[in-house]
């Protein structure tokens, strides 16, 4: 069996399609179609259904999927094993983040961490949520620091992976005031331009977070186990901190971090746009996968499961 074949299979499971797939692995269709085959006939089963416009796995190609991730993740730390063994790789950690957190907490927490790095050098990659996800199954990254709560939806089981929880924060429901705040600090009078549930008249405008993003996940989990629900209107998809840019305009609700809009919320050039019921336990977790990485990233997992050294994060409850 050829490791290439894991890696066309895993292409086109993501891709949901042979043409899309072959394109991304930079081959002719029906080169990868033989390829495919070769591995079925390898296998003895089928591994996808062809009978429709969308790809979709059989029972067996669902089956064999987290078999090839493991297989090239393996193969990947094995190589990585034998360079730093023959040293002709340096000593590096490799951290997926997602985008908030890379800009805000993994600067100061990493500065913290310099013991536990022992020297080593470090890598960061920033995208988002499902970006860092596919890093850390690729075997791309040693860690991934993303935001977490119990409800999210991840392909990061806990049976191949694991968490360790750095810090906690709190997702709160934002808004610009209804008129602009004066100078100093914020008056007590001041009210949101768009306060949650929503009125009766029409529904609020909401800022909501790209398809791929951690957050936005939790924020849509959260939202449709709400009652009563919100009534909400969106009408953008961006990252974290251009919905923050976009709602100090005042064009409309959205959920951020606590730890990013503190300042705001301080000065008024924010406020609350619903009370306690709407804000969302969080926590900045640091994920790992549950096979042997190198010396380099073993030692600092070790040393931050003992000492954790956190940075800064909101005051919020821990998320069960």
């Amino acid at each position: 069996m050829d490791l290439i074949w894991l890696e066309d299979f895993l292409a086109i499971a993501e891709e949901r399609g042979f043409s899309r797939a072959a394109e991304r692995r930079h081959v002719t269709q029906p080169a990868l179609s033989r390829r495919i085959r070769s591995l079925e006939e390898w296998l003895g089963t089928q591994l996808f259904e062809r009978s429709t416009h969308t790809v979709t796995l059989t029972a067996a190609g669902e089956s064999f999927r987290p078999v090839a991730e493991d297989v090239l993740r393996r193969v990947q730390v094995g190589r990585e094993e034998a360079l730093e063994v023959a040293r002709l790789k340096a000593e590096t950690i490799t951290f997926a983040a997602t985008h908030a957190l890379s800009q805000t907490f993994f600067p100061e927490w990493i500065r913290s961490s310099e013991s536990a790095r022992a020297g080593a050098a470090v890598q960061l990659v920033a995208s988002n949520f499902a970006g860092c996800e596919k890093l850390l199954l690729d075997a791309q990254a040693h860690f991934m620091l993303a935001h977490y709560h119990p409800s999210l939806v991840s392909r990061l089981d806990m049976d191949r992976f694991q968490r360790i929880e750095l810090a906690t924060d709190i997702l709160i429901p934002i808004s610009a005031p209804a008129a602009k705040p004066g100078r100093g600090a914020r008056s007590k009078k001041s009210q949101p331009r768009y306060a949650l549930p929503g009125a009766s008249g029409a529904p609020l405008p909401y800022l909501a977070y790209h398809p791929g993003s951690g957050v936005g996940r939790l924020v849509t989990s959260f939202l449709a186990a709400k009652d009563p629900s919100a009534w909400l209107a969106p009408g953008f998809a961006a990252p974290v901190m251009l919905l923050i840019d976009m709602a100090r305009e005042g064009r409309g609700v959205t959920w951020a971090p606590m730890t990013l809009v503190r300042a705001d919320l301080d000065t008024g050039r924010l406020l609350r746009a619903g009370g306690a019921e709407w804000n969302i336990p969080i926590s900045v977790s640091l994920f790992r996968t549950r096979a042997r990485m190198t010396r380099a990233a073993e030692n600092f997992w070790s040393a931050v499961r003992k000492g954790r050294p956190a940075g800064k994060a909101a005051a919020a409850p821990r998320a069960r």
